[in-house]
């Protein structure tokens, strides 16, 4: 595999995680909405609510990874697109997955991020949202082959103090996680 350097590059990568995430842990169930790399302040990545893309005739929603956290282990942007996806898929089958203004994620989150692989833990703040990958989707990932991605805005990612990684953390506020 050629190395993810080039923002041309990187998108389209992620467009390939995506596709396989959704047909293997989703049965291709869920809608590709228009993958971002742009700066999500205080979260590694966002999903909008509404679908504010539009491509042709149809709208789409928006799945943002932060620009600056892309350098992390592939295991956590992997971790973060699928808690992203959950979140589509929640909104798909038009259950409630968030709430204090779209920054508190509830059990109903929890329940569906943990049926597809990540293990979910407690903030005190925004709930159910401390995202790690579990071991079921980090050796799916290593079975996919894929790799790093060599390319970040800023200094990029550093191991929070704590030691977690809070792979998708954070809440949707406006549609987008904070």
């Amino acid at each position: 595999m050629k190395e993810t350097v080039k923002t041309s590059r990187t998108a389209g990568y992620l467009e390939k995680i995506f596709r396989a995430l959704n047909a293997d842990w989703f049965g291709g169930e869920l809608e590709e909405p228009i993958i971002t790399i742009q700066s999500t302040p205080r979260a590694y990545g966002h999903v909008t609510v509404a679908k504010t893309w539009k491509r042709k005739d149809d709208w789409r929603h928006e799945l943002n990874l932060g620009a600056e956290t892309l350098s992390r282990p592939i295991e956590s942007v992997v971790a973060t697109m699928m808690h992203e996806m959950v979140h589509l898929y929640n909104i798909a089958h038009n259950v409630q997955d968030c709430s204090r203004g779209g920054a508190y994620h509830n059990k109903h989150f929890r329940d569906e991020a943990e049926r597809r692989g990540l293990v979910i833990a407690h903030h005190p703040s925004y709930g159910w949202t401390v995202t790690e990958p579990g071991e079921e989707l980090i050796e799916y990932i290593i079975n996919q082959g894929w790799g790093e991605i060599y390319i970040n805005r800023g200094n990029g990612w550093t191991p929070p103090a704590s030691g977690g990684s809070k792979a998708g953390s954070g809440g949707a506020k406006d549609g987008q996680e904070p």
